[in-house]
Protein backbone atom coordinates (compact mmCIF):
# COMPACT_ATOMS: atom_id res chain seq x y z
CA UNK A 1 0.00 0.00 0.00
CA UNK A 2 1.32 3.68 -0.85
CA UNK A 3 1.67 5.64 1.59
CA UNK A 4 -0.67 8.36 -0.10
CA UNK A 5 -3.43 5.68 0.45
CA UNK A 6 -2.96 4.63 3.95
CA UNK A 7 -6.28 4.30 5.87
CA UNK A 8 -5.90 8.27 7.36
CA UNK A 9 -5.99 9.59 4.51
CA UNK A 10 -8.75 12.22 4.89
CA UNK A 11 -12.00 11.76 2.41
CA UNK A 12 -11.84 15.25 -0.48
CA UNK A 13 -14.09 17.73 -0.11
CA UNK A 14 -16.60 18.70 -2.62
CA UNK A 15 -14.69 21.07 -4.16
CA UNK A 16 -12.20 18.44 -4.86
CA UNK A 17 -14.51 16.30 -5.85
CA UNK A 18 -16.08 18.55 -8.56
CA UNK A 19 -12.49 19.26 -9.81
CA UNK A 20 -12.32 15.37 -10.80
CA UNK A 21 -14.48 16.48 -13.74
CA UNK A 22 -11.94 18.35 -15.40
CA UNK A 23 -8.93 16.39 -14.00
CA UNK A 24 -9.96 12.98 -14.52
CA UNK A 25 -12.07 13.90 -18.19
CA UNK A 26 -11.06 11.74 -21.13
CA UNK A 27 -12.70 14.28 -23.12
CA UNK A 28 -10.95 14.22 -27.23
CA UNK A 29 -7.87 11.63 -25.07
CA UNK A 30 -9.47 8.92 -28.55
CA UNK A 31 -10.60 11.88 -30.61
CA UNK A 32 -13.25 14.02 -30.79
CA UNK A 33 -15.83 11.24 -32.52
CA UNK A 34 -15.07 8.74 -29.19
CA UNK A 35 -17.63 6.56 -28.10
CA UNK A 36 -16.33 3.97 -26.83
CA UNK A 37 -14.32 6.09 -23.21
CA UNK A 38 -12.43 3.88 -21.05
CA UNK A 39 -12.92 0.67 -23.39
CA UNK A 40 -10.51 2.30 -25.39
CA UNK A 41 -7.90 0.26 -22.71
CA UNK A 42 -9.53 -2.83 -24.13
CA UNK A 43 -6.64 -3.67 -27.54
CA UNK A 44 -6.81 -7.33 -29.49
CA UNK A 45 -3.69 -7.98 -27.44
CA UNK A 46 -5.48 -7.02 -24.12
CA UNK A 47 -7.57 -9.41 -24.96
CA UNK A 48 -5.29 -12.17 -26.37
CA UNK A 49 -3.50 -11.92 -23.25
CA UNK A 50 -6.70 -12.32 -21.38
CA UNK A 51 -6.99 -15.28 -23.03
CA UNK A 52 -4.27 -17.13 -20.59
CA UNK A 53 -6.24 -16.44 -17.65
CA UNK A 54 -8.74 -19.53 -18.79
CA UNK A 55 -7.19 -22.67 -17.29
CA UNK A 56 -9.75 -24.81 -15.49
CA UNK A 57 -12.33 -24.00 -17.29
CA UNK A 58 -14.93 -22.81 -15.14
CA UNK A 59 -17.70 -20.41 -16.00
CA UNK A 60 -19.14 -18.05 -13.64
CA UNK A 61 -22.54 -15.84 -13.78
CA UNK A 62 -21.71 -12.51 -11.82
CA UNK A 63 -25.78 -11.52 -12.51
CA UNK A 64 -28.92 -12.14 -10.76
CA UNK A 65 -31.94 -13.85 -11.98
CA UNK A 66 -34.64 -10.89 -13.34
CA UNK A 67 -37.75 -11.83 -11.27
CA UNK A 68 -41.71 -10.46 -12.03
CA UNK A 69 -42.11 -10.48 -7.93
CA UNK A 70 -41.95 -6.62 -6.66
CA UNK A 71 -38.62 -6.22 -4.39
CA UNK A 72 -36.74 -3.05 -3.13
CA UNK A 73 -34.64 -1.76 -5.78
CA UNK A 74 -37.56 -1.74 -8.55
CA UNK A 75 -36.90 1.71 -8.78
CA UNK A 76 -39.32 2.40 -12.01
CA UNK A 77 -41.66 -0.41 -11.64
CA UNK A 78 -41.61 -4.41 -11.07
CA UNK A 79 -40.32 -6.22 -14.41
CA UNK A 80 -43.82 -7.65 -16.26
CA UNK A 81 -44.48 -10.76 -18.52
CA UNK A 82 -47.65 -11.58 -20.48
CA UNK A 83 -48.16 -14.94 -21.55
CA UNK A 84 -49.39 -14.69 -24.82
CA UNK A 85 -49.49 -18.90 -25.42
CA UNK A 86 -49.07 -21.47 -22.22
CA UNK A 87 -49.62 -25.00 -21.64
CA UNK A 88 -52.97 -24.04 -19.48
CA UNK A 89 -56.23 -25.09 -20.82
CA UNK A 90 -54.89 -27.51 -23.66
CA UNK A 91 -57.43 -30.12 -23.48
CA UNK A 92 -60.38 -27.79 -22.99
CA UNK A 93 -62.63 -28.26 -25.64
CA UNK A 94 -64.34 -25.11 -25.77
CA UNK A 95 -60.69 -23.15 -25.95
CA UNK A 96 -60.79 -20.28 -28.69
CA UNK A 97 -57.20 -20.94 -30.73
CA UNK A 98 -55.26 -18.76 -32.55
CA UNK A 99 -56.15 -18.43 -36.23
CA UNK A 100 -53.11 -20.10 -37.25
CA UNK A 101 -53.43 -23.52 -35.03
CA UNK A 102 -55.99 -25.85 -35.67
CA UNK A 103 -57.67 -27.19 -31.91
CA UNK A 104 -56.82 -30.67 -32.45
CA UNK A 105 -52.40 -29.73 -32.86
CA UNK A 106 -50.37 -32.00 -30.77
CA UNK A 107 -47.75 -29.83 -31.08
CA UNK A 108 -48.33 -26.37 -29.38
CA UNK A 109 -45.67 -24.30 -27.64
CA UNK A 110 -44.52 -21.27 -25.20
CA UNK A 111 -44.20 -17.93 -26.10
CA UNK A 112 -44.33 -14.60 -23.98
CA UNK A 113 -44.02 -10.60 -23.62
CA UNK A 114 -41.19 -9.26 -21.55
CA UNK A 115 -40.94 -5.86 -20.37
CA UNK A 116 -38.65 -3.74 -17.94
CA UNK A 117 -36.48 -1.43 -16.44
CA UNK A 118 -33.30 -2.43 -16.03
CA UNK A 119 -31.48 1.04 -14.56
CA UNK A 120 -32.42 0.52 -10.82
CA UNK A 121 -30.91 -1.45 -7.71
CA UNK A 122 -31.96 -5.28 -8.80
CA UNK A 123 -31.34 -5.87 -12.30
CA UNK A 124 -27.83 -6.57 -13.65
CA UNK A 125 -27.05 -4.28 -16.06
CA UNK A 126 -24.59 -1.88 -18.11
CA UNK A 127 -24.76 1.73 -18.17
CA UNK A 128 -23.83 3.03 -21.86
CA UNK A 129 -22.07 6.41 -22.01
CA UNK A 130 -26.02 8.14 -22.58
CA UNK A 131 -26.93 7.22 -19.50
CA UNK A 132 -25.85 9.94 -17.48
CA UNK A 133 -25.61 13.76 -18.17
CA UNK A 134 -23.95 16.71 -16.50
CA UNK A 135 -24.10 20.12 -16.81
CA UNK A 136 -26.66 18.74 -20.36
CA UNK A 137 -23.90 17.03 -21.78
CA UNK A 138 -22.60 13.72 -22.47
CA UNK A 139 -19.08 12.21 -22.48
CA UNK A 140 -17.27 13.61 -25.01
CA UNK A 141 -19.27 16.86 -25.23
CA UNK A 142 -22.65 15.34 -27.07
CA UNK A 143 -25.43 17.09 -25.93
CA UNK A 144 -27.92 15.54 -23.96
CA UNK A 145 -30.59 16.86 -26.33
CA UNK A 146 -29.46 13.96 -28.70
CA UNK A 147 -30.98 11.21 -26.33
CA UNK A 148 -34.47 11.78 -27.70
CA UNK A 149 -37.93 10.38 -26.56
CA UNK A 150 -38.62 8.87 -30.02
CA UNK A 151 -35.37 7.34 -30.69
CA UNK A 152 -33.62 6.89 -27.36
CA UNK A 153 -29.93 7.54 -27.33
CA UNK A 154 -28.37 8.90 -30.89
CA UNK A 155 -25.02 8.94 -29.81
CA UNK A 156 -23.32 6.88 -26.90
CA UNK A 157 -26.03 4.00 -27.41
CA UNK A 158 -25.29 0.59 -25.97
CA UNK A 159 -24.46 -0.51 -29.35
CA UNK A 160 -21.41 0.85 -30.08
CA UNK A 161 -19.87 -1.84 -27.82
CA UNK A 162 -22.02 -4.32 -30.34
CA UNK A 163 -19.27 -6.47 -30.61
CA UNK A 164 -18.96 -7.62 -27.13
CA UNK A 165 -16.25 -6.70 -24.67
CA UNK A 166 -13.55 -9.65 -23.61
CA UNK A 167 -10.64 -8.25 -21.69
CA UNK A 168 -9.40 -9.79 -17.74
CA UNK A 169 -11.51 -9.09 -15.22
CA UNK A 170 -9.93 -8.73 -11.24
CA UNK A 171 -12.52 -9.46 -7.57
CA UNK A 172 -11.42 -7.03 -5.42
CA UNK A 173 -12.75 -8.74 -2.62
CA UNK A 174 -12.93 -5.81 0.20
CA UNK A 175 -15.77 -7.91 2.39
CA UNK A 176 -12.90 -10.68 3.08
CA UNK A 177 -9.67 -8.00 3.20
CA UNK A 178 -11.75 -6.43 5.74
CA UNK A 179 -12.60 -9.57 7.58
CA UNK A 180 -16.51 -9.06 7.56
CA UNK A 181 -19.31 -10.68 5.77
CA UNK A 182 -20.50 -7.72 4.47
CA UNK A 183 -19.93 -3.75 4.52
CA UNK A 184 -22.78 -2.32 6.27
CA UNK A 185 -24.50 0.32 4.38
CA UNK A 186 -23.04 3.53 3.41
CA UNK A 187 -20.17 2.25 4.22
CA UNK A 188 -17.19 3.65 1.35
CA UNK A 189 -15.10 1.98 -0.12
CA UNK A 190 -11.58 3.97 -1.01
CA UNK A 191 -8.21 3.36 -2.26
CA UNK A 192 -7.05 2.09 0.55
CA UNK A 193 -9.76 -0.42 0.86
CA UNK A 194 -9.31 -1.59 -2.79
CA UNK A 195 -4.96 -1.89 -2.00
CA UNK A 196 -5.71 -3.81 0.82
CA UNK A 197 -7.72 -5.92 -1.34
CA UNK A 198 -4.94 -6.79 -4.01
CA UNK A 199 -2.91 -6.94 -0.76
CA UNK A 200 -4.81 -10.20 0.25
CA UNK A 201 -5.21 -11.66 -2.96
CA UNK A 202 -1.53 -10.57 -4.28
CA UNK A 203 -2.98 -9.29 -7.50
CA UNK A 204 -2.43 -5.81 -9.55
CA UNK A 205 -5.33 -4.12 -11.06
CA UNK A 206 -3.69 -2.96 -14.74
CA UNK A 207 -4.55 -1.54 -17.89
CA UNK A 208 -7.66 -2.52 -19.87
CA UNK A 209 -8.77 -4.46 -16.90
CA UNK A 210 -12.33 -4.63 -15.49
CA UNK A 211 -12.78 -4.36 -11.78
CA UNK A 212 -15.39 -6.27 -10.03
CA UNK A 213 -15.45 -4.74 -5.73
CA UNK A 214 -16.92 -7.18 -3.90
CA UNK A 215 -19.09 -5.36 -0.91
CA UNK A 216 -20.39 -8.43 0.62
CA UNK A 217 -23.71 -6.83 -0.19
CA UNK A 218 -24.50 -9.99 -2.52
CA UNK A 219 -24.36 -12.22 0.96
CA UNK A 220 -26.57 -10.09 2.61
CA UNK A 221 -29.07 -9.70 -0.27
CA UNK A 222 -29.04 -14.05 -0.76
CA UNK A 223 -29.76 -14.14 3.55
CA UNK A 224 -31.99 -11.20 4.31
CA UNK A 225 -33.24 -10.31 1.36
CA UNK A 226 -32.79 -7.04 -1.36
CA UNK A 227 -33.55 -4.54 2.26
CA UNK A 228 -34.62 -1.05 2.08
CA UNK A 229 -33.42 1.67 -0.26
CA UNK A 230 -33.60 4.19 2.44
CA UNK A 231 -30.89 2.46 4.62
CA UNK A 232 -28.47 3.43 2.05
CA UNK A 233 -25.34 0.62 0.30
CA UNK A 234 -21.90 0.46 0.66
CA UNK A 235 -19.69 1.00 -2.39
CA UNK A 236 -17.20 2.91 -4.61
CA UNK A 237 -16.72 6.39 -2.61
CA UNK A 238 -15.69 9.34 -4.90
CA UNK A 239 -12.16 9.41 -3.77
CA UNK A 240 -11.74 6.01 -6.12
CA UNK A 241 -11.82 7.47 -9.29
CA UNK A 242 -8.54 9.06 -9.63
CA UNK A 243 -7.50 5.42 -8.67
CA UNK A 244 -9.59 4.28 -11.26
CA UNK A 245 -8.52 7.04 -13.60
CA UNK A 246 -4.41 6.22 -13.06
CA UNK A 247 -4.91 2.66 -13.58
CA UNK A 248 -6.88 3.22 -16.60
CA UNK A 249 -9.30 0.84 -15.73
CA UNK A 250 -11.74 -0.34 -18.61
CA UNK A 251 -15.01 -0.70 -16.68
CA UNK A 252 -15.84 -1.11 -13.22
CA UNK A 253 -18.65 -3.50 -11.25
CA UNK A 254 -20.52 -3.78 -8.01
CA UNK A 255 -22.61 -5.62 -6.34
CA UNK A 256 -24.60 -2.77 -5.49
CA UNK A 257 -25.80 0.07 -7.35
CA UNK A 258 -21.45 1.44 -7.60
CA UNK A 259 -22.07 4.40 -5.67
CA UNK A 260 -22.13 4.26 -1.95
CA UNK A 261 -25.04 6.07 -0.87
CA UNK A 262 -25.35 8.68 1.05
CA UNK A 263 -22.13 10.05 -1.12
CA UNK A 264 -21.17 12.54 1.18
CA UNK A 265 -21.64 15.41 -1.52
CA UNK A 266 -25.91 15.36 -1.36
CA UNK A 267 -25.42 18.70 -0.21
CA UNK A 268 -23.88 20.01 -3.02
CA UNK A 269 -25.92 17.84 -5.89
CA UNK A 270 -23.54 14.90 -6.24
CA UNK A 271 -25.67 12.49 -4.97
CA UNK A 272 -23.84 9.94 -7.68
CA UNK A 273 -20.20 10.98 -7.91
CA UNK A 274 -18.96 7.88 -9.52
CA UNK A 275 -21.84 7.63 -12.14
CA UNK A 276 -21.70 11.49 -12.56
CA UNK A 277 -18.00 11.96 -12.79
CA UNK A 278 -17.08 8.00 -14.53
CA UNK A 279 -19.70 8.17 -17.27
CA UNK A 280 -19.82 11.79 -18.17
CA UNK A 281 -16.39 12.62 -17.66
CA UNK A 282 -14.03 9.98 -18.21
CA UNK A 283 -16.48 7.59 -20.31
CA UNK A 284 -16.30 4.82 -17.59
CA UNK A 285 -18.22 2.11 -18.25
CA UNK A 286 -20.36 0.86 -15.19
CA UNK A 287 -21.78 -2.33 -14.59
CA UNK A 288 -24.71 -2.28 -11.51
CA UNK A 289 -25.97 -4.78 -9.26
CA UNK A 290 -23.25 -7.67 -9.68
CA UNK A 291 -24.08 -11.29 -7.85
CA UNK A 292 -20.72 -11.70 -6.74
CA UNK A 293 -21.09 -14.49 -4.24
CA UNK A 294 -20.51 -17.43 -6.52
CA UNK A 295 -17.56 -15.78 -8.28
CA UNK A 296 -15.68 -15.04 -5.02
CA UNK A 297 -16.13 -18.50 -3.65
CA UNK A 298 -14.73 -20.03 -6.59
CA UNK A 299 -11.79 -17.49 -6.75
CA UNK A 300 -11.39 -18.50 -2.80
CA UNK A 301 -11.27 -21.90 -3.91
CA UNK A 302 -8.71 -21.72 -6.79
CA UNK A 303 -6.96 -18.81 -4.78
CA UNK A 304 -6.94 -17.12 -8.23
CA UNK A 305 -8.66 -13.38 -8.30
CA UNK A 306 -8.72 -12.92 -12.07
CA UNK A 307 -10.00 -14.39 -14.70
CA UNK A 308 -11.31 -14.09 -18.02
CA UNK A 309 -14.33 -12.16 -18.73
CA UNK A 310 -16.67 -12.03 -21.30
CA UNK A 311 -19.72 -8.79 -21.65
CA UNK A 312 -22.74 -9.45 -24.24
CA UNK A 313 -24.84 -6.58 -24.12
CA UNK A 314 -28.37 -6.81 -25.89
CA UNK A 315 -28.04 -4.95 -29.35
CA UNK A 316 -30.66 -2.32 -28.29
CA UNK A 317 -31.12 0.43 -30.46
CA UNK A 318 -30.85 3.56 -28.97
CA UNK A 319 -30.29 1.56 -25.32
CA UNK A 320 -28.74 3.84 -22.92
CA UNK A 321 -27.82 0.49 -21.40
CA UNK A 322 -28.77 -3.36 -21.48
CA UNK A 323 -29.36 -6.16 -19.23
CA UNK A 324 -26.59 -8.06 -19.03
CA UNK A 325 -25.15 -11.25 -17.74
CA UNK A 326 -21.26 -11.47 -17.02
CA UNK A 327 -19.38 -14.44 -17.33
CA UNK A 328 -16.15 -14.93 -15.87
CA UNK A 329 -14.26 -17.99 -17.08
CA UNK A 330 -11.06 -19.70 -14.77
Amino acid sequence: MTESHTQETPLPSADEVFEYFDQLSNWGRWGPDDARGTLNFVTPETTRAAAAEIVTGRSVSCAWDIVTRQQEGDLFGTPQRYMLNHGQGLADPERVVPPHRRADDRGFGASEFFGLVFHGLNITHIDALSHIFWDRQMYNGYPAEWVTSQLGATRLAVTDIRDGVSTRGVLLDVARAKGVDWLEPGTPVTPADLELAEARQNVKVRSGDIVFLRTGHGRSRHEDGPGKTNRGQPGWHASALPWIHEREVAAIGCDTGQDVTPSGYHDVGLNLPVHSIGISAMGLWLIDNLDLEALATTAEELTRWTFFLSLQPLRIDGGTGSPLNPVAIF
